[in-house]
């Protein structure tokens, strides 16, 4: 008789949905131990080490659609427990800087939720998945190991301070407090390379209750953006309709125009960005919340490819890299880099030499695009403090910009903007011939005059009447 070899052990450290995901994909080839600071809720409740999350998340079809690829039939989950599939740009009303882009039949989708509700069908999917099993109000104290490899962590349990937890591979998915590059150099691990682009960013958020028969009439999402291109603070405002008949408000702003968290200044903020739709649909609304501030949300990346990394060891999701939680980056980045882990694992395994350097190396495409992304805008807002565009960005943002130009008319590139924005392609599409072609015949003429709401939509809204189609997307709403 032969004794098999014991299942690999993989520790994860942070239940957040990068971490989540990071256990599920793992848990395909190892024994999983889920590590979390905090107690994980049951349902669709805040957690703490996730302040962020009562603002409007974005959960864009690219990223929807690389979480299906972990967890089949987390749509239907996720719908089943309240959230709304929002077709794009059908379901959307959205001033770009560009102007308004029109609704038309679905090119992408979003899913519109809370944060808190999306996280939590994830979690009850990951966590009664076979081998994984959660430490939780545990925090991890140190890597174990040497600067050639890790194997495992030092943890403070609620029983027990210093507890050695081995593994053959550790992966950090602590979020934007990590104290991996610490821990890394406490192990003698060197040359971790950061960036930063700070706009000074602040959102606010409050949730009220939407009118009677919004969400069956399927109002739309409603979005105003700034216009980076302007040497003016950058102002938004956004409506998301989310489980329970609500709506989820937030604003943001760059420094010299961010909101504050004055329930009575929340409205006219609203009013005040480049069109003052969101302000007049929240006008007179119910709120059911206070107004929740958040500050320091700048872009920040640490280049962890980039360096000799020990054995043993990566990390994914907001431990990489943050963004500007306005473009909707970050589950849809770490979510693809996951894919992309799980590529490799099937070709060697967890405990292969080499692997925990070679998943580094197989997310990092997927942060680098989001990153160019939204640095390349933050970084002209008056005030912006950090790495500056490399040469020839000038150049890419004006093709860029023509391209969005085009997209409030032309669908063609309604769709190429879609595609790319959505992280359902990369940004080469933009460069396609056939895109191209289009981008130099782009023009604003034909493009909507105002926000594109249905009359019927207004009514129910109970706005008077502004200019504006008749029925965009050519259907009863």
């Amino acid at each position: 008789m032969t004794q098999s070899s014991p299942a690999p052990h993989v520790v994860v450290i942070g239940g957040s949905m990068a971490g989540l995901l990071a256990a599920a994909v793992l848990a395909e080839h190892a024994m999983v131990t889920l590590i979390e600071a905090d107690t994980l809720p049951e349902g669709p409740a805040p957690r703490r080490g996730l302040p962020q999350a009562r603002h409007v998340h974005v959960m864009w079809s690219g990223g929807a659609r690389a979480i299906e690829r972990i967890l089949p039939g987390i749509t239907e989950g996720w719908t089943a427990a309240g959230a709304l599939r929002r077709s794009l740009p059908a379901d959307l009303v959205t001033m770009t800087a560009q102007g308004w882009i029109p609704r038309r039949p679905e090119m992408q989708f979003s899913i519109s939720c809370s944060r808190d509700l999306l996280d939590s069908v994830v979690r009850a999917r990951v966590t009664a998945l076979p081998g994984v099993r959660t430490l939780q109000n545990s925090r991890v104290g140190a890597l174990l190991g040497s600067a050639a490899r890790v194997t495992g962590v030092l943890v403070d349990t609620p029983e027990e301070r210093g507890r050695s937890v081995p593994a053959d591979l550790v992966v950090d998915a602590s979020g934007r407090g990590s104290h991996a590059v610490q821990w890394l150099r406490a192990l003698g691990v060197n040359g971790l390379r950061r960036a930063e682009v700070d706009s000074g960013l602040v959102y606010a958020t409050r949730v009220f209750e939407a009118p009677a028969g919004a969400h069956a009439a399927g109002f739309p999402i409603v979005n105003v953006q700034s216009d980076p291109r302007v040497p003016v603070p950058g102002r938004t405002a956004t409506i998301v309709p989310i489980e329970n008949g609500q709506w989820q408000a937030t604003l943001s702003g760059t420094r010299g125009g961010r909101p504050t968290g004055d329930p009575d200044a929340f409205v006219p903020f609203a009013r005040s960005v480049r069109d003052p739709i969101v302000g007049e649909l929240l006008e007179g609304r119910r709120p059911l919340t206070d107004v929740a501030v958040t500050r320091g949300n700048a872009n920040r990346r640490i280049f962890f490819e980039k360096a000799a990394l020990p054995d043993g060891f990566f990390a994914v999701g907001d431990s990489v890299a943050t963004f500007n939680p306005l473009y909707g980056q970050g589950m849809t980045v770490a979510a693809q880099g996951l894919l992309a882990v799980r590529d490799l694992l099937r070709d060697t395994g967890v405990a292969a030499p080499g692997f925990g350097r070679a998943a580094q190396r197989a997310i990092a495409p997927r942060v680098a695009t989001a990153w160019d992304l939204a640095t390349s805008q933050d970084i002209l807002y008056p005030g912006a403090t950090g790495m500056r565009p490399r040469t020839g960005a000038g150049l890419l943002n004006a093709y860029v910009g023509r391209l969005m130009t085009g997209a409030t008319t032309r669908r063609e590139l309604t769709d190429a903007f879609f595609r790319v924005i959505t992280m359902s392609s990369g940004p080469a599409h933009w460069l396609r011939p056939s895109v191209v072609w289009h981008v130099l015949r782009a023009s604003e003429r034909g493009a909507p005059a105002g926000p594109p709401l249905t009359l019927g939509e207004r009514a129910l809204a109970g706005l008077a009447r502004r200019p504006g189609p008749a029925d965009p997307v050519g259907r009863a709403r």
